[in-house]
């Protein structure tokens, strides 16, 4: 079983991936002493990349990454790659939620319709990567509902769903319905297609 380091420093997502990869790939945690790698690539591939080939160069192992963005029709595609710090730098994602939630409020319900996106990246110290996409649509909530997850996880209705909010599935729903979900399971097919000399490499549309 190939060995990979995570390269998230957030359990809940740690958590998540780990059920998603876990029976497939060795993950060992993302080392305390790293720090954290600026996230400032034109797009989600590009900041998904930097978080995997950071943690390849101070492991010297196989690193798999990911970066998810919320695009909000409402907001002109808003947050985008600033969905985890739309609050600010250091906001959090208490904030990141309220502030959406603000900036929405009035909107009607036929507005709030937004896409989640993701680019899974496993990285390899030779430079090689291979890469999975995955994204769903659905619609921003009025309010929180939810006591799971993280993110905007409490404030998205998947449309392929029953009306709830991801925080308010359990991790086999959630999985099928999210993007994460839906970028990892790609990037397997990709690990599982990969011959002994071949980079497969899928790029986010």
């Amino acid at each position: 079983m190939l060995r990979v380091v995570l390269a998230t420093a957030n359990p809940a997502k740690a958590a998540e991936i780990t059920v998603l990869l876990g029976s497939a790939l060795d993950l060992l945690p993302r080392p305390l002493w790293l720090p954290d790698t600026p996230e400032d690539g034109r797009t989600i591939e590009e900041n998904a990349w930097a978080k995997a080939a950071a943690v390849v160069a101070a492991t010297g192992l196989p690193a798999v990454a990911d970066d998810t963005v919320l695009e909000v029709d409402a907001l002109g595609g808003a947050p985008g790659l600033r969905s985890g710090r739309y609050a600010g730098e250091h906001a959090g994602e208490a904030a990141n939620t309220d502030r959406l939630l603000r900036e929405l409020a009035g909107v009607p319900e036929r507005l709030r319709g937004a896409w989640v996106r993701t680019v899974a990246v496993l990285g390899f110290p030779d430079g090689t990567r291979l890469v999975g996409v995955g994204a769903a649509r659905g619609t921003v909530t009025r309010q929180r509902r939810g006591a799971t997850g993280f993110g905007y996880d409490a404030v998205f209705a998947p449309d392929e769903g029953d009306g709830r909010t991801l925080a308010e599935m359990s991790a086999e729903e959630k999985a099928r319905y999210y993007c994460r979900g839906r970028a990892f399971r790609d990037l397997l097919a990709c690990l599982s297609d990969r011959g002994p000399a071949e980079d497969r490499r899928r790029t986010a549309r």
